[in-house]
């Protein structure tokens, strides 16, 4: 298999499992997960906000999960491991489109409850955050409303490795509301733009000149004999 074509296999099954796992720990808080390849398999690491329903009672839901991601998704030898969100969970954007997403489900304005998640996720000290609805949200037309507050970039490398992004889907009645995003800006985010200010240092007062020790006639005069009558012997 040629390298591109592996890199887009890989790709693809990266986005199937990450859709799987969002379906089957929706109340767990599934934060997302990362897969590395070892020389011993595969391993697959979950972040959710409640790791005790991904274990399940004595490992039940952390066995079937792994079984589902070797037959179903061609993993080999897969090692699932489970880890709390690192981060408090109003900084991870996956949870808190989730949250949204079931927020609207409950019959929540969409108005009000993006307002409530940007509000959420600013006053506990992120530096930006965005959210993007989008679906049928009070009729028949589909329509997209987004709200943003604080800094946020969207283009170019710090879009990528700075801003974390989460995206869910939330089931109405009218329809499906399948474009809930949210991008936020942790407080702890290095901008390329940032820079420190840095006080001036202190202006040390000049050296003292070091003034010459002065010698007295007496002693000069001495030194001077004996030198001459050092080198008059010599020649002598």
């Amino acid at each position: 298999m040629a390298i591109e074509k592996k890199f887009i296999t890989d790709g693809v099954r990266n986005v199937r499992v990450e859709q799987f796992l969002t379906k089957e720990l929706k109340r767990a808080g599934y934060g997302g997960m990362d897969i590395t390849r070892t020389p011993l398999g595969t391993q697959v690491t979950i972040f959710a906000e409640k790791p005790g329903i991904v274990i399940g009672k004595g490992g039940k839901q952390v066995r079937q999960l792994t079984q589902d991601l070797a037959t179903a998704y061609d993993i080999e030898s897969p090692q699932v491991e489970v880890q709390q969100v690192q981060n408090p969970p109003n900084f991870n954007a996956q949870i808190m489109a989730e949250r949204l997403a079931n927020a609207l489900e409950r019959g929540w304005y969409f108005r009000k409850a993006g307002q409530s998640t940007i509000r959420r996720i600013m006053e506990s000290g992120a530096l930006g955050c965005e959210v993007i609805v989008a679906g049928k949200l009070t009729g028949a037309r589909s329509r997209t409303q987004k709200f943003t507050e604080g800094y946020i970039k969207h283009c170019g490398e710090p879009s990528e490795t700075i801003v974390e992004k989460g995206y869910a889907v939330a089931i109405k009645k009218l329809g499906t509301i399948g474009g809930v995003q949210v991008k936020i800006v942790p407080p702890d985010a290095r901008l390329p733009d940032t820079f420190d200010v840095l006080e001036p240092e202190p202006k040390q007062a000049p050296a003292e000149p070091i003034e010459p020790e002065e010698v007295g006639e007496e002693v000069f005069e001495e030194e001077f004999e004996e030198i001459s009558g050092e080198e008059f012997e010599e020649e002598r």
